[in-house]
């Protein structure tokens, strides 16, 4: 198992995982499938020279943040490794985000340069009246294209080493403003040894499909890093995901990993169900070899139904930006459902007294951006604070409880809502719920937001708790909505159901 001591000096992450491809003669293999058809990674290589080459001209320099803000494409996997090759650090932000959402990443991570397309323009633009350091903003579109074929399609990598700074991966949690861990050159590296190859074993005739867009570090390293490692593909799609744009990627492509999270995983499945079992419209999956699952917990149930009806092997999955990527995983063959799985080689785990997980791995960010504060709170050098609630069982697999700050004391008892959130689940009219403490007469009770397939009393659900958790743990109160509010990178959002 390759440790940061195997990794030479002299490292730049753009050369390892793209020029690396056309030296070994992997050049005519195809790296990305998208819109205009395959990318070879002989012709990747050229944009993502072209790409550096583009934004040196724009004055961008080494150890400078450049931000992408573009939908998934060629272009943004291109820029991406351009950016990494000049020595530069990568930032990226969802494309549906209000100026004012702009305005804040533009302000913290204070790019010279940020890179827009058509779609996040005019936001990107409303956000860049008031910065102090933004220099230019390069929109993805006609002309770019144009400034992009003039630049030279060579380019000697920047002298950049494991240790410099390489890329920013900003926290997807659902409370506060996002946070950049920030990771050197030699993280991206470490865990495409350790979870690509050493859970997935990933092949050079895989071809990934991700759910989660490209901005999201989950999606971008699965589809567009760890295939590229050895000679594999990724697809990229603009458009916004959904359960009929993901069956015709995997009718037109024939993916055989699939990059999923729980919230799709139940709209493909009641997709499929409408369609009954009509074999013209049933989508067929037999192209997948396995399912990855991670960005919140996988229920029991949800797994059990998704194996029954597509026969696709899921690993559920934890991981973070603060530890780089998965850290914990089912493995294939050895998948046991409603556990997040085993620790991922590379990484050591203990649960603290409050069972609070703590991970250690070479992976682990440097800091927090900005913030000397909660950098001391969450590292103690390779050691991450996770601020997740984990059981592990005799046989090494972690069982996911919830998260520290979710906590809620109901009668001075402390309870985990993710804990009511399986068992709710585990009702065949209830599709997802989220559970959150509320303020009745200044005593703290549970609520429950419940997305029902069919109508159901409240009673019902409150029994049904009652019947397999402790009696202090049923909701007191039960809201049912059509939906539940996501982050973009599809958490669940708890602060807009407080």
């Amino acid at each position: 198992m390759m440790t940061y001591d195997d990794i030479p000096r002299s490292f730049n992450i753009a050369t390892h995982f793209v020029d690396q491809n056309v030296d070994e003669g992997r050049g005519e293999r195809t790296a990305l499938l998208g819109p205009g058809g395959s990318t070879s990674y002989t012709r990747l290589a050229e944009l993502v020279n072209r790409s550096g080459n583009l934004l040196r001209d724009l004055g961008v320099r080494a150890e400078e943040r450049v931000l992408l803000v573009l939908g998934d494409s060629v272009e943004f996997v291109a820029l991406w490794y351009g950016a990494q090759k000049i020595g530069a650090v990568t930032a990226e932000a969802y494309t549906f985000l209000q100026p004012r959402d702009y305005a804040y990443y533009l302000d913290y991570t204070r790019a010279g340069v940020v890179v827009a397309d058509p779609t996040t323009e005019e936001a990107v633009r409303k956000a860049a009246a008031g910065s102090r350091w933004l220099r230019e903003i390069l929109v993805v579109d006609e002309s770019f294209q144009q400034r992009l074929a003039k630049a030279s399609p060579e380019l000697e990598p920047a002298p950049t080493t494991k240790d410099d700074i390489a890329l920013w991966k900003f926290t997807t949690g659902s409370t506060g403003q996002p946070k950049a861990a920030v990771h050197p050159q030699h993280s991206p590296l470490l865990s495409y040894e350790w979870y690509a190859k050493g859970v997935l074993g990933i092949r050079e005739d895989d071809v990934v499909l991700p759910v989660p867009k490209l901005f999201f570090g989950y999606a971008r390293d699965l589809a567009a890093l760890y295939p590229f490692g050895v000679g594999g593909a990724g697809i990229v799609f603009p458009e916004r995901s959904t359960p009929e744009r993901i069956f015709e990627l995997i009718a037109q492509h024939r993916p055989t990993i699939l990059v999923n999270v729980p919230t799709m995983m139940a709209q493909m499945l009641a997709k499929a169900a409408s369609n009954g079992h009509d074999e013209c419209l049933t989508p067929d999956m037999s192209s997948v070899r396995l399912c990855t699952s991670a960005g919140e917990a996988l229920p029991r149930e949800l797994h059990d139904r998704w194996v029954e009806r597509f026969g696709v092997e899921v690993l559920d999955g934890i991981g973070s930006s603060e530890a780089y990527h998965i850290y914990i995983s089912n493995r294939p063959g050895r998948v046991r459902p409603g556990s997040t799985g085993e620790l991922v080689p590379g990484y050591e785990a203990r649960i603290a007294e409050n069972g609070e997980l703590l991970v250690t791995g070479e992976t682990a960010a440097l800091y927090y951006w900005g913030d000397d504060e909660k950098s001391k709170k969450t590292f103690q050098g390779d050691r991450v604070r996770t601020g997740d609630l984990f059981e592990q069982d005799e046989d090494g697999y972690f069982w996911y409880r919830g998260r520290v700050d979710d906590l809620i004391k109901v009668g001075g008892i402390w309870v985990a809502p993710a804990e009511i959130e399986r068992c709710l689940v585990g009702h065949p009219d209830v599709v997802e719920c989220a559970v959150v403490g509320s303020q009745d007469n200044g005593l703290t009770l549970t609520r429950a937001y419940v997305v029902a397939r069919r109508p159901v009393e409240e009673q019902a659900l409150q029994d049904f708790v009652r019947e397999r958790l402790s009696p202090h743990k049923y909701p007191r109160e039960v809201r049912f909505v059509d939906d539940l509010p996501r982050t973009p990178s599809g958490k669940l959002d708890r602060k807009d159901l407080r």
